[in-house]
């Protein structure tokens, strides 16, 4: 079924052309100070790559907030091992999402 004007009060039907769902989403996470929902996603799908198989295994994105990634481990020693590896994780996410997007990772213990 094509799409429509619905009848308005004054049975003009001049009101605004719909939004698309991707436009709207965006700028809801840019108000959240989170990037664009592209980027959100390619982090997710690409993160095996970032970080290597047995990384990702312990560790997982849970939110990008003002540049800042935070992401879920399930114990100490994974969370080190990304604050150590954090200057080359930024850098491999620079080069799938663009620069700035991430500029920290922060960490914390989740139990799974």
């Amino acid at each position: 079924m094509p799409w429509s004007r619905l009848p308005t009060s004054d049975a003009t039907g001049d009101g605004p052309e719909p939004s698309a769902l991707a436009g709207l989403l965006d700028t809801v996470l840019a108000g959240m100070g989170a990037p664009k929902a592209e980027a959100i996603i390619q982090i997710h799908e690409g993160w095996s790559t970032v970080v290597g198989d047995e990384l990702a295994g312990h560790a997982q994105p849970v939110a990008i907030e003002d540049g800042c990634l935070r992401v879920g481990v399930d114990s100490p020693a994974w969370a080190s091992h990304l604050r150590w590896s954090e200057r080359e994780i930024i850098g491999r996410l620079d080069r799938l999402v663009g620069p700035g997007v991430v500029t920290s990772v922060s960490t914390r213990i989740v139990r799974r």
